[in-house]
């Protein structure tokens, strides 16, 4: 029988017409770079003449000439940025190569500006590398509180003049840059506007070198301020064991006060950039076949320290988050709770880590014939060294935002429901409950059965409901610019009774009609990628993959995390296009191929009572 309109229209007052009225919960992933400097950046500096006006214009879609005249351009704008140029002599070298009275008032300032205008290459370049060490010095060279603050001002009102809320979001940040070659570097993040960011002045490692002073500096602010920061770890791979250790920086066994600290002032970490991938190791997960991906692991971050096996348990994501169950277990806090996001660390201005728009670390290595063989990192042992091919193309950080403004970009990271990309932009769904059923995966609306039965990446499963074992929801979509999806799978990590940790990758939901081998391993989904033509077809893959899991190994006693990785089909690297666009043949052992992939933000499990 055939409804009546007054039937029709009562069953639409009751639903609602429109499935998407009335909600609250983030529809869209932003993406965005965390980790970028500019010619204000000490080190950057020396090389790299691309200001932060041109960053924010470039990173808002615009056509920028590169320092060594390249016109470069992002295939799609970025949602958000923050220009997180050095703390350390903030803005000195847009100040020095100016001649400010300021700078070049002082015997270091003339004599570096002496240097960097004479002409002379090798005491040009000899200038740049002593003003680059400098960074890692015990005293700061060049102490001009007054020309700091004018370039941290100038700085802000830039970044609020750039900030569209709704179109594009310009965070303001800076990073903190301490430990010399054992990176523990951060990036610190402000929620507020300039009139906020200017009632202080970056933070520096000559204010301290130690990261507790760092969130003891951030407390005082919003505590004195009522405004909102926080600070982003980045990439462990190069601290050479000092990242996630398990003790306060001075040595001393961690104490509960710094655990939650570090817990409230660092929720998201960076897993991927260019200098490697941070995720897992093959050394540590030997049984993932997809842990040895842009693995940076011969030194910490200058080469002056070869690194060793002990180390590497205290410097990719993974590892930390196990050992934050256990630490959590003895100090009641997890300080290692954190969500994870990508970003480029890029010394050029240019947030461009596109395979086929990829522009290098910094200025030294923009696009040209043999980039892939210059030096990136020169390290005392050249065997130490780091070359331009063994640069990543990555990465950025994808936030599930209800709004494209500060606050709402600022709160997602807060609560962790952010995820990592290798410089894909591929959409990444997690949600986790006790109650989600494989039809929940058919609904062309995950989120909605995701936010009403469970929690999103970055947060706490509920309250176990009866007997049964968590169930999740994952979700991706292709990036449309990129390659189709190989697979998603779930990362599940553990603490045992007896104090160790565990892990177990699983392969949940795959294209194609594969089917697991004896070993219970996925077969590959095959590879189409045309070396010499840098092309590929996306004629393996599947566009998108939904599915539903529900943990066949679940003990209700054990503490556990659960995240997803997403990989996509092999698609030419970076090196593949420069190959092609330059007409080069590169060693064998340069690899031609890559494998983008993201990360989600865990979901984090613990018993009752």
């Amino acid at each position: 029988m055939t409804p009546s309109p007054e039937e029709v229209n009562a069953a639409m007052a009751q639903d609602g017409f429109s499935p998407y009225a009335g909600r609250s919960f983030p529809t869209q992933p932003f993406f965005g770079d965390t980790h970028l400097h500019t010619m204000t950046s000490v080190d950057a500096g020396t090389m790299t003449r691309l200001t932060q006006e041109q960053a924010f214009r470039f990173s808002r879609g615009e056509e920028v000439t590169t320092t060594h005249g390249l016109r470069a351009k992002l295939s799609r704008p970025l949602d958000f940025v923050v220009m997180t140029d050095h703390s350390e002599m903030y803005g000195l070298m847009p100040q020095l190569l100016s001649g400010n009275p300021d700078i070049i008032g002082t015997d270091t300032g003339r004599r570096w500006y002496e240097a960097l205008t004479s002409g002379d290459d090798q005491v040009v370049f000899d200038t740049a590398m002593e003003i680059v060490a400098s960074l890692s010095g015990d005293e700061i060279p060049i102490d001009s509180p007054k020309a700091i603050r004018h370039a941290w001002q100038d700085y802000t009102a830039l970044a609020d003049h750039f900030n569209e809320p709704g179109r594009f979001t310009a965070i303001i940040g800076y990073e903190w840059t301490s430990a010399g070659g054992d990176n523990i570097h951060r990036n610190v993040l402000f929620r507020g506007d300039a009139s906020v960011a200017n009632r202080t002045v970056p933070f520096s490692q000559f204010d301290s070198k130690n990261p507790e002073d760092l969130w003891a500096a951030l407390a005082a602010f919003e505590e004195a301020n009522n405004s909102d920061v926080m600070a982003i770890p980045h990439n462990g791979n190069l601290s050479n064991g000092r990242m996630f250790n398990l003790s306060n920086f001075d040595g001393s066994p961690l104490t509960p006060e710094m655990a939650e600290m570090r817990a409230r002032f660092e929720p998201v970490v960076e897993a991927t950039q260019i200098k490697g991938d941070g995720e897992a190791h093959p050394f540590l997960s030997p049984d993932d076949e997809f842990a040895d991906f842009d693995t940076w692991d011969a030194s910490n971050l200058n080469g002056t320290e070869v690194k060793t096996e002990d180390m590497l348990q205290y410097e990719y994501t993974r590892e930390a988050l196990k050992n934050g169950l256990k630490i959590e277990s003895e100090l009641g806090t997890n300080p290692f709770k954190f969500g994870q996001i990508g970003s480029t660390d890029a010394h050029t201005g240019l947030a461009a880590v596109q395979e086929d728009n990829f522009f290098g670390k910094h200025s030294g290595v923009e696009p040209e014939p043999n980039r892939w063989k210059h030096l990136v990192i020169e390290a005392p042992d050249p065997e130490l060294s780091i070359y331009g091919w063994q640069q990543a193309s990555g990465g950025y950080a994808a936030v599930w935002a209800t709004e494209n403004t500060r606050e709402a970009i600022f709160d997602a990271f807060a609560r962790r429901e952010v995820y990592a990309t290798t410089g894909t932009r591929m959409t990444l769904r997690f949600f986790g409950g006790w109650d989600f059923t494989p039809a929940d995966a058919e609904t062309r609306l995950p989120a909605k059965v995701g936010y009403g039965k469970g929690v999103p990446m970055g947060a706490d499963l509920p309250l176990r409901d009866g007997d049964g074992a968590p169930t999740f929801l994952l979700a991706a979509a292709k990036d449309p610019y990129s390659g189709n999806l190989d697979r998603l799978q779930v990362v599940k990590g553990w603490l045992n009774a007896d104090g160790t940790t565990g892990e177990k990758v699983y392969d949940v939901i795959w294209s194609g009609d594969r089917e697991p081998g004896a070993d219970g391993k996925l077969p590959d989904v095959g590879n189409t990628v045309d070396v010499a033509s840098a092309t590929w077809t996306n004629s393996i893959g599947s566009p998108e993959l939904v599915g539903y899991w529900q943990d066949p190994d679940f003990d209700p006693a054990l503490k556990a995390f659960y995240y997803v990785r997403a990989i996509e089909i092999p698609t030419p690297r970076w090196t593949a296009y420069e190959a092609l666009r330059f007409g080069v043949t590169m060693d064998p052992e340069v690899p031609m191929v890559t494998t983008e992939r993201a990360y989600s933000s865990p979901i984090w499990y613990t018993p009752e009572g």
